[in-house]
Parts: C-alpha cells; structure tokens; sequence
C-alpha cells in the first residue's frame, strides 16, 4: 500500500454555542431579585494550521471526520458559560483547501504555522438577563446555542519543490534525483517505478540550495487521465523551474524529439501556465551508444521547431547518470536561473477577490416555503432553520418569540399568499405546529 496521500475529503462540524438560561435570583432578604440567568459559551472552531514535518495527506485516511467541542451552558446567578477550545487539525505545506460540494476555494496552506477557519463554531444563546425589559422585567425567555457550521473540504496536496523532473517513464529522473540529493527514489528498468512524489534537497559546491521533487513519469494523454495523469500534473503546479529529462539512447524506440513534443503538449493540455515556467532540456544517458548522433539530430529538429513557434531555443544540457557527466554544470545552471525566477501564483488576484466577496455574501430570501403531498406546509432556509435551533421550545416566552420573528421576516404573509388556510399543518424539521390565520 502508497504511503503517499495526496487528495482527501473530510467532514468537519464546529462546535455549538451553548445555551443560555432561565433562572432567579432566590436569595434571602433579596427581594424581587430578578432574572438571573448567564450566557452560554462560544463553540470551538475547526482550523487548519500548517505543520511542515508534513509531507503528506496520509494522516486522513482513516480519520475523516474532525468535531470541535460545544460551549459550556450559561448558569444561574448570571455566570456565563466557557468558551470551547479550537480544534486545530496539522495539515502538510502545500495544501490546497475547497468546499467540497461547490468548488469554492477556501485557502491556500504554504507557510509554517499558517492558520485557516474552515469551520465557526456556533456563539452562546443569551440567558434570560439578556431579555429584561422595563414592560418585562421578569422574563422566561432565553435562546439555544447557535448551531456549528458542518461542511465536506477537499484537500489536495500539491508538493512546494522549486524544480520539478518531467519526461517519460525510465528516463532517468530517479537515478539523477538519486546523484544530487540524498534521496532515495525506488529505481527500476521498467516503467512506472515512481508511483508518487519524491523530495529531496540538492546543495552545490557554493553553499546555495534547492528543492527538487521527482515525479511520476507522464505518458500521452496524462492531462485528460491516462496513466498517472492529474494525479503527477497536479504537484508540477508550484515549481518555479521544469528540468526536462529526454532520453537521448533512443532504446526503447521512441523518437527523442516526439517525446519532448508530447510531454509540453501535456503540461499545457493540464494548465496552460505550465508552459511560461523556465525549462531546461536534460539529455541524458549519454553514454549510450547512438546518443550523440541522436543528440546532433536533437539540436536540428528543436532549432527549426523554435524558429517555426517564434520561441526562444531552451538550453540543452547533455548527461549521463552513470558517468555523472554534465552533473555540476546543470546544477549550477539551474541554481542562476532559480534565483531570477519568481514564484508562480496558484491563483489569480479576480478569483481570490471574488472568493471572498462569496464566502460573506447572505442569501437573497432567509427562507423557502414548499408543500408536500399531504398538504403539509415545510419551511426551510438556513436563516430561518439558524433561529428555529437557538429557540428553547421548553419555553412558551421563546415560542412566542419565534413566531414574532417569523412574522417579521414575511412567513405568515407569504404562506396566506400560496393558500394556507387557519388550521393547515406546518413543518420546520421535525417540529409540527398550526398555522392560524
């Protein structure tokens, strides 16, 4: 079984507010004492918080669902309630988080110690002090703890490398992350060896560093699926430099030229931004007979490809894995040209803009109205279901109250205008009441 996990969904439910209380001051020579009853406590929030000894998503396989804990119930003599402690759930650096059922984007995890609310917890109902009026000094009234927010978030892991291998399966991409780092790739003569990502840290000579990150071979058609498909494109997203590793020994019967065609048509069938990090071209297994005529060849055929496409020729930096040939020169290269490329931005400044202006936008209606086969009226709506839940139905003060607020958001005018008649069974959830006209 993969110890790599890089996709996941899960389920997270912040904590309920707690709930207020009815009660009175009882004391002796206290004389009409008065409402006393406290506040219940915040629910804990469920936030995502950046660890980066985190190199994968493995840690939810078997643990998918993340529940925060509800407030402390208000008590009496007006003591409030304790807030909840937050949950906070350790997710790896390169962490990409989306509302599951809509898409939406939710944050985009990269630093050490970076914090992201997927889940609010639910403030505290008001005890009964809350309610005190001049006209009712005395009252029963006090509200529930506001519900949690639940939701499904997807999390994709897209690995932070600043250079990224690319190229064929067995063209040697293992082997050279093998030579420059102290990584240790699996490697095999036959395709597909690498099965997920690999890191590892390349230093030069000259004290300068970087990370580089082996990944899955590409094969044609990868960005519509086949093979590895989205599965490898997905991490190649955030790094600032593509090696292109080619294999120049053509042993395998393929033509070196058409395979560097194929893998660039690859990367901009799978996101056309791809195409404007800087790209180097690895030729490797150069100490393989018919390699250098194969390279001259090479050279001819991408010349012509260029100047046909109006682009710059990429740099070619013959190698060999074996005889360590061209090693310290490609490095070097790539370092120089690491240190004048800037980070790539996942995602463009409109989308975030519109992101938030979304995640705070209310809902046109605060509730719906439909009618079942029965003749039963069902209210819904997330406002409306928000105040059902904070109304303490033990209390015939709170009721009232739910029906004042119902009142005044347009319900009763609204179920008169489709037809309800006095008398007509209504519904809010599992709670069944009259309508009285």
């Amino acid at each position: 079984m993969s110890m790599f996990l890089d996709q996941v969904n899960i389920e997270v439910s912040a904590g309920k507010g707690g709930d207020g209380m009815v009660a009175f001051r009882r004391e002796k020579y206290v004389p009409d004492g008065g409402p006393a009853g406290g506040d219940g406590g915040r629910g804990g929030d469920v936030i995502l918080v950046v660890d980066e000894g985190l190199r994968t998503l493995m840690d939810f396989r078997f643990n998918r669902h993340f529940r925060a804990q509800p407030g402390e119930n208000g008590m009496s003599k007006g003591m409030h309630g304790r807030g909840a402690k937050d949950l906070y759930v350790a997710v790896p650096p390169g962490t990409t988080v989306r509302e599951a059922e809509s898409g939406m984007l939710l944050g985009d995890l990269i630093d050490h110690g970076q914090e992201l609310v997927v889940a609010k917890g639910g403030r505290g109902g008001r005890g009964n002090i809350r309610f005190a009026t001049p006209r009712n000094p005395a009252p029963e009234i006090s509200e529930n703890g506001e519900p949690g927010v639940e939701r499904t978030i997807e999390l994709e892991l897209k690995v932070l490398a600043d250079v990224g291998l690319v190229g064929f399966p067995s063209v040697g991409k293992s082997t050279l992350l093998s030579i420059v780092s102290k990584a240790k790739p699996k490697i095999g003569a036959y395709h597909f060896t690498t099965l997920v990502p690999n890191l590892g840290m390349v230093t030069l000579k000259d004290g300068r560093s970087f990370v580089m990150a082996d990944l899955p071979g590409l094969i044609e058609g990868a960005s519509e699926g086949v093979g590895l498909g989205t599965q490898f494109l997905r991490h190649i997203e955030r790094t600032r430099v593509l090696l292109h590793v080619i294999d120049m020994s053509g042993v395998e019967g393929r033509d070196p030229f058409e395979d560097y065609l194929t893998i660039n048509d690859e990367l901009e069938g799978h996101n056309l931004r791809l195409l404007e990090r800087p790209q180097v071209i690895v030729a490797n297994k150069m100490d393989m007979p018919d390699s250098e005529e194969n390279l001259a060849e090479f050279n001819k055929q991408l010349a012509a490809y260029c100047e046909k496409e109006n682009r710059e020729i990429p740099q070619i930096f013959p190698i060999s894995g074996v005889t360590r040939q061209g090693i310290e020169n490609l490095l070097s290269t790539t370092v120089n040209i690491l240190e004048n490329t800037p980070e790539f931005p996942m995602y463009d400044e409109e989308q975030e803009e519109e992101i938030i202006r979304y995640e705070f936008q209310k809902e046109s209606k605060p509730f719906a109205i439909t009618r079942e086969p029965d003749g039963t009226w069902v209210l819904s709506g997330r406002e409306l279901e928000r105040l059902f839940h904070m109304t303490n139905l033990e209390r015939d003060e709170s009721l009232m109250r739910f029906a004042r607020q119902m009142r005044g958001m347009g319900v009763d005018e609204e179920l008169r205008e489709r037809g309800a008649k006095d008398g007509d069974t209504v519904r809010i959830e599992d709670f069944i009441f009259e309508f009285i006209d």
